[in-house]
């Protein structure tokens, strides 16, 4: 069982039967018992905001940290004022008229390396290595699906 403690715009945080556990779950999938439950005694979020406890939570920390897990670093080909709109809370740097560094963070290196896909330009990874490899990893994926033939597409 857990007790709801508080609801924000985008999650319900709830504590489980361990005092000291904190968990995040969606609010569409809460279902509430009726009656209500006995009465808990609140506690302060770990951290103290909900704000930083929320966002660190859902980027795979321990709830006082915002950053992400994994962060990165490429040079794209792309003018900043046109890959800034798509960089979600990444940083980008105008580096002349046609391309920008970008810094950006995921869960995962495979995660933060397909994320970049989505800027449709070339690519280079200023690092960590960890990203390189993630990156190698995807292309070798990429390449075998696009040479499958098992499944043709219908016409």
């Amino acid at each position: 069982m857990v007790t709801t403690v508080l609801v924000t715009a985008r999650v319900s945080g709830r504590r489980g039967p361990d005092p000291d556990d904190w968990r995040v779950f969606r609010l569409d999938r809460v279902r509430p018992r009726i009656p209500t439950g006995p009465r808990f005694t609140p506690r302060d979020i770990p951290g103290g905001d909900v704000g930083v406890f929320i966002t660190s939570r859902f980027r795979g920390n321990d709830g006082t940290r915002t950053d992400w897990p994994c962060q990165g670093q490429v040079i794209l080909d792309l003018p900043a004022t046109v890959a800034a709109p798509f960089a979600q809370d990444g940083v980008v740097e105008a580096l002349g008229p046609d391309r920008c560094r970008l810094t950006l963070g995921s869960w995962s290196w495979t995660g933060l390396a397909a994320a970049l896909g989505r800027f449709d330009t070339d690519i280079e990874v200023v690092g960590p290595p960890e990203l390189k490899d993630a990156c190698s990893q995807l292309a070798t994926r990429y390449a075998t699906a696009a040479r499958d033939t098992r499944h043709p597409f219908p016409r």
